[in-house]
């Protein structure tokens, strides 16, 4: 047969932008059909974004969707013979849920193909179920210019394996023998997430000896990010092309009947079986989660309060790659119980990442609040009502310059504090967006020195990252005065939050650690003691701003524990 060509629109639709997203995939398609593709590939629901949630439950967000496809069917006959691989929301007749999650095939003002997916997800972030009605246990299959193309959607090809669900549409699919697959998908990244899709759709396309290109979405999108990453398999060499991470791309490539080509009929560069570095896809993960979740919420600057220490400064670095130093801002707000370096810090960090700092010191406003309570309440403001009154002394701070100024407030919780209840609520919990919060504590301090290791000169300064952290809320007052070191809380968290998560390099090193804790009777009520304070501060958590999703399991909708529960 003649080389079939297709084009891979890796795109950043926005969620609920029906116009803004039609206008990507027609520069997408005007391309494609420039490059001669006879098809051109979007994401899973590209025209409404994904996860598009209740949206889906308003009446005016589906007629708007509705209109939306007649002006791609439309915009279609500008590109003749070109077929458009769209996903969007459809509605459906009959008992169930009213709307399916549908890939449609759209072709000069026509559409040739509809076709449901059938896995809908409910586990971990996704919540399907809760809109679309699963579609038939059918094969959809469209012959384009002599070509058998099959067609699935995301979760559609994850169950190859048979585990999961007791449908396998990849299995059925395949009972129809096409001779190319297309699947379109808005996979959210994860540490690892690239290398289980490549491993594998690869096996699955080596069993069922079908040839595939998976089309992925990239992006922010709140807690998720999306990182694209669009790739193609044949069944004899397995992964041979992949798109770049967390950028849009639209690529053209051919599939000759037995391999997959570049647009030029060229041959392919191997694809690396290794991603990114760890601490490399936390930084661009970060980063783009961030610029995004700006953006679409209208905000061009970011303000973050300053104390010094490492998490402070990580989300100040952070903050600059994503916005640029010119709308980033720091406040410094010493106590009677900082340290010196607490503003001496910030003054060298700030003046090296060139972004203003701001001095606001805040002994004289925790004193007159100390005494007000004392006249009011009969007696002194002291202890751990004394040291949250000084971290909500610096929320409102914060949150003052963002209503007057209109900045972004990030908040600077890490997974560790976060998961033990070490923070403030209405303090330092205070903000819209958390670019650390699924970082662990030792994971900021290796993120941090990656940061310095990639800059020309050190950015975040040696004496933030060898300093003791510390809260600074009263005397002498260090983290280990009510945590155990990092490295072993951090042990213990990776167990009991991330579980069979963790990938299989960390998850041997860490599970050695954590069985020689509970080898003796303290390390076993060391565990006890840290379950018991992750149970106890879920209240915390469900109040606190959204965090950007770096792992497997992230607080969260990825993690819906109960408040009030008994979990001894």
């Amino acid at each position: 047969m003649n080389a079939f060509r297709l084009t891979l629109a890796q795109l950043n639709p926005t969620i609920g932008d029906i116009d803004g997203n039609i206008g990507l995939m027609c520069r997408a398609a005007a391309q494609a059909h420039a490059e001669q593709a006879q098809m051109v590939v979007f994401p899973e629901l590209s025209l409404t974004g994904y996860p598009p949630g209740d949206l889906l439950d308003e009446a005016d967000f589906i007629e708007r969707a509705a209109a939306g496809l007649d002006t791609l069917l439309a915009a279609s006959h500008a590109t003749p013979g070109l077929c458009w691989v769209v996903g969007a929301p459809m509605q459906r007749s009959g008992p169930g849920k009213p709307l399916e999650n549908c890939l449609l095939v759209l072709r000069d003002g026509a559409l040739l193909l509809r076709y449901a997916k059938q896995l809908l997800p409910t586990y971990n972030v996704f919540d399907e179920r809760r809109h679309f009605e699963p579609g038939p246990d059918v094969a959809r299959i469209l012959r384009v210019d002599g070509t058998q193309v099959g067609f699935l959607i995301c979760e559609d090809g994850w169950n190859d394996a048979g585990s999961d669900y007791a449908v396998n549409p990849f299995s059925r699919l395949a009972d129809a023998r096409p001779d190319l697959l297309v699947t379109i998908n808005a996979s959210p990244s994860n540490i690892g997430k690239r290398e289980q899709r490549h491993r594998l759709f690869a096996a699955a396309s080596q069993r069922h000896q079908i040839p595939l290109v998976y089309v992925n979405q990239i992006g922010g999108h709140d807690q998720l990010v999306f990182d694209g990453a669009s790739f193609a398999v044949s069944p004899a060499a397995g992964v041979v092309f992949e798109a770049p991470r967390f950028v849009e791309a639209v690529s053209t490539l051919q599939w000759d009947g037995t391999n997959f080509l570049s647009a030029t009929g060229e041959a392919l560069p191997p694809v690396a079986a290794e991603g990114l570095p760890v601490m490399e896809f936390y930084r661009r993960q970060i980063v783009l989660g961030l610029r995004d979740y700006a953006r679409r919420c209208g905000f061009s600057s970011a303000v973050v309060g300053s104390s010094g220490g490492i998490d402070s400064a990580l989300t100040l670095a952070l903050a600059v790659e994503a916005l640029g130093a010119d709308h980033v801002v720091a406040i410094t707000m010493p106590s009677s119980f900082s340290t010196p370096g607490s503003v001496d810090d910030s003054e060298v960090l700030c003046r090296r990442l060139g972004i203003r700092l701001i001095e606001h010191p805040i002994h004289d406003l925790v004193s007159q609040f100390a005494a007000g309570f004392a006249a009011a309440c009969g007696g002194p403001l002291r202890g751990l009502a004394l040291e949250n009154l000084q971290a909500r002394v610096r929320g409102t701070i914060l949150m003052e310059y963002s209503n007057s100024y209109g900045h972004l407030l990030l908040t600077t919780g890490n997974k560790s504090e976060i998961s033990v209840g070490y923070c403030t609520l209405y303090g330092d919990t205070n903000g819209g967006l958390g670019l650390i919060g699924d970082l662990y504590k030792t994971e900021v301090f290796a993120l941090s020195r990656h940061l310095n290791e990639c800059a020309d000169g050190e950015v975040i300064p040696r004496a933030i990252l060898d300093k003791e952290p510390s809260a600074e809320l009263a005397p002498g007052q260090r983290d280990t005065d009510s945590l155990p070191p990092y490295p072993i809380l951090d042990t213990i968290l990776k167990v009991l939050i991330e579980g069979e998560r963790l990938g299989a390099d960390e998850h041997a090193e860490v599970e050695s650690a954590y069985a020689q804790l509970l080898a003796n009777a303290e390390g076993r009520a060391l565990v006890t003691r840290i379950r018991r304070m992750i149970a106890r501060n879920e209240y915390k958590r469900r109040q606190a701003p959204p965090i950007l999703r770096l792992r497997g399991r992230a607080f969260g909708s990825g993690r819906q524990m109960p408040i009030a529960a008994c979990y001894d």
